[in-house]
């Protein structure tokens, strides 16, 4: 599974959700990430709600290879129901 972060400077969830990326990688429970810098690449809200396919309001957005689920909040939620870090531990 390939992480996607949309997100932007000075976000705190932004980087709370790149950590545990990092951290998901490091420990080979993902396939790597890619964190895009909305303002760096010229994305918008409005340019990641059609990706999204609904509105978004706010960053980061992830995305599970191409799959969005959410924000940081969904994203932590789902490492903890599929075990990602306890399980890569294990290994």
């Amino acid at each position: 599974m390939f992480v996607t972060i949309y997100g932007r400077p000075g976000c705190p969830f932004c980087v709370f959700a790149k950590d545990l990326a990092q951290r998901l990688e490091a420990r080979d429970a993902i396939d790597g990430y890619r964190y895009v810098d909305m303002p760096s690449e010229g994305l918008t809200k409005a340019d990641l709600s059609v990706k999204v396919g609904q509105t978004v309001h706010t960053v980061p957005q992830v995305f599970l290879d191409d799959t969005p689920i959410g924000g940081f909040s969904e994203f932590d939620q789902y490492v903890r129901e599929h075990r990602l870090l306890a399980a890569a531990a294990t290994h």
